[in-house]
């Protein structure tokens, strides 16, 4: 039985995820880079995580031929970037807002990003209309967690905010479950 495409898409729009840059750097220097939320750890030894990037993306072909990338964790603050790297602006234009350094491979970094994973592509695999890419993690760099990370869901950004903190606050109810009582 085929799932039905727009049902599948309702469904992972329930999927609330952190967002990404995901950049690189070309054997040329041009630099390239998307908007992802596709992005998860792998393993801690070694340090590796993967992204789904989709393989029309010139992204895409940009990291598998230079073999670096860094993942970008943006805060909120951050959503112009966000949106600027999920148009359709040509590769070195994206990088024109946002002040841009690098790590160990060479590989874009965003100075305001959460945290930033410098990568080396361990592996690559082709599923479907995306590429899974493997990155050995050669460099992390973490900002104070002072500021809210850039969550998407439900086709819109937002933060993060914790039960502790909505709890004492008049903008939101949040049920809890008494375990004691089972209520």
């Amino acid at each position: 039985m085929a799932v039905d495409v727009q049902a599948f898409r309702a469904g992972m729009r329930h999927l609330t995820a952190h967002v990404c840059l995901i950049t690189t750097r070309t054997a040329g220097g041009e630099r390239h880079g998307l908007t992802a939320t596709a992005v998860c750890s792998v393993s801690a030894s070694p340090p590796m995580l993967l992204c789904c990037v989709n393989r029309s993306s010139s992204s895409h072909e940009a990291i598998r031929t230079s073999g670096i990338l860094a993942v970008n964790v943006l805060a909120v603050e951050d959503k112009r970037l966000a949106d600027r790297f999920a148009s359709s602006k040509p590769g070195e234009t994206r990088f024109e807002e946002g002040l841009w350094g690098q790590l160990e491979t060479g590989a874009p970094v965003l100075e305001s990003a959460l945290a930033a994973f410098d990568c080396r592509l361990a592996h690559a695999v082709d599923v479907a209309t995306h590429g899974i890419l493997f990155g050995e993690i050669q460099a992390v760099r973490v900002r104070p967690n002072q500021v809210q990370q850039l969550l998407y869901a439900h086709g819109s950004y937002g933060g993060f905010t914790s039960l502790e903190a909505a709890r004492g606050s008049d903008l939101m109810w949040i049920p809890t479950w008494d375990w004691e009582h089972g209520s």
